[in-house]
């Protein structure tokens, strides 16, 4: 990685960096739980709460997301599901600037 690179990665928030994190489909077994939860809600997502389940729907999208935690982490093959949800439907974070 360059020097220009990290600095590129060094001012990206949070999301941003999940984003590209899960995009890259190297540490889906390494995804925060929350911080995953956050990025959906980013991302425009609703979420209702059933038991372990939360279940996240967003207008014009089709699939509903179930996701459930694994000690802090996010399962998995849920976030293959979450990848392929954000690159079928072109999905990104939303600058606030």
């Amino acid at each position: 990685m360059s020097k220009y690179d990290q600095k590129i990665i060094g001012t990206m928030g949070k999301q941003e960096k999940l984003l590209i994190q899960i995009l890259n489909g190297q540490s889906d077994a390494n995804i925060n739980f929350h911080d995953l939860l956050s990025l959906m809600n980013g991302l425009g997502f609703d979420k209702r709460v059933s038991g372990s389940h939360h279940i996240l729907r967003k207008e014009g999208i089709l699939e509903k997301i179930n996701l459930q935690k694994e000690g802090n982490k996010a399962k998995p093959y849920q976030i293959r599901q979450v990848r392929n949800i954000i690159l079928k439907y072109k999905l990104g974070v939303k600058s606030n600037g």
